[in-house]
């Protein structure tokens, strides 16, 4: 499968403080993509490179094979993008947002828009500042899906979102996908709504990529022990075999792509007295926190 964006050895700096270095991922054309990390790991600046709004300290972006601080007209209107904040031009009704957004799109679908907004029972003639901030965001949802692009964007989508509505939000995105090798490149802080939606994922750490790959991988083969110490002298270090760990008093966590038997090995070749160890399952959420740590 072709790639809709190539990231090449991306590197950034806000003055001397550094975002990454030579980072670099793909996004293959039909997926549903997410990028995730903690907050100050990249996430957005990453968005702004690829949308053309900032420029790399080295490194470049490639959209549907197009340098993305050059992107031709007709390859930015195959590129729908929702950034925090939703939308612009607050003054106006929903009819006049949609006249206005349709005058630059030529395969503009005008119905897939109002669909949207009968379902949340929105008035035509009501003003955009009226809105809730969930409203909002699913009024900007509305827009792009009447744009109908080739890759939709989304940075933190979630924001101002109740369950219900991104239960909604999710299932016009599932939608768009499904209508014919659309591509979704999402961001969010709600990790839960994604382990069953997205396939594709970039977990960022501060400076590098923690992990590049599918979920289902990610689900198989990352995993979690819980066991207990027997003494205060605990010899346990991140290496090859462990990827991450947690103590408290004598209680410990250790996440690690190795099976029980390998860890098991581990702490007897490191003479760690151990009791009750115990794989515990998780969610991708768990998962996530295992990888990029509670800190």
């Amino acid at each position: 499968m072709a790639n809709i964006v190539e990231c090449q050895n991306l590197t950034h700096y806000y003055g001397k403080h550094l975002v990454y270095e030579n980072m670099s991922f793909n996004i293959k054309k039909g997926s549903i993509f997410a990028l995730l990390g903690k907050n100050g790991t990249g996430k957005t600046t990453t968005i702004n490179i690829l949308n053309g709004y900032l420029k790399p300290k080295s490194g470049q972006c490639l959209i549907m094979g197009y340098d993305s601080l050059h992107l031709p007209p007709h390859i930015k209107e195959k590129i729908g993008f929702l950034i925090e904040g939703h939308i612009q031009y607050s003054f106006m009704t929903i009819s006049q947002i949609e006249k206005f957004y349709a005058a630059f799109y030529p395969d503009w679908r005008r119905d897939a828009y109002y669909e949207l907004m009968e379902k949340l029972d929105i008035s035509y003639n009501q003003r955009i500042y009226t809105l809730s901030c969930g409203q909002r965001s699913q009024l900007a949802l509305g827009l792009i899906l009447a744009q109908n692009p080739d890759m939709m964007i989304l940075d933190d989508y979630s924001m101002g979102l109740d369950a219900g509505y991104r239960k909604v939000f999710l299932d016009y995105l599932s939608e768009y996908v499904k209508s014919g090798n659309k591509t979704l490149f999402i961001t969010s802080h709600i990790i839960q709504d994604l382990e069953y939606f997205v396939k594709d994922v970039v977990i960022l750490g501060y400076h590098d990529i923690l992990y590049s790959g599918t979920v289902n991988n990610l689900k198989e083969n990352y995993r979690l022990y819980r066991f207990d110490l027997n003494n205060s002298h605990h010899p346990i270090l991140k290496d090859d075999i462990v990827d991450n760990l947690e103590i408290f008093r004598n209680h410990v966590n250790l996440y690690s792509y190795h099976d029980l038997r390998t860890i098991e090995k581990y702490l007897e070749r490191n003479q760690i007295n151990y009791k009750h160890i115990h794989e515990i399952p998780m969610t991708l959420e768990d998962i996530f926190i295992g990888i990029t740590g509670k800190y």
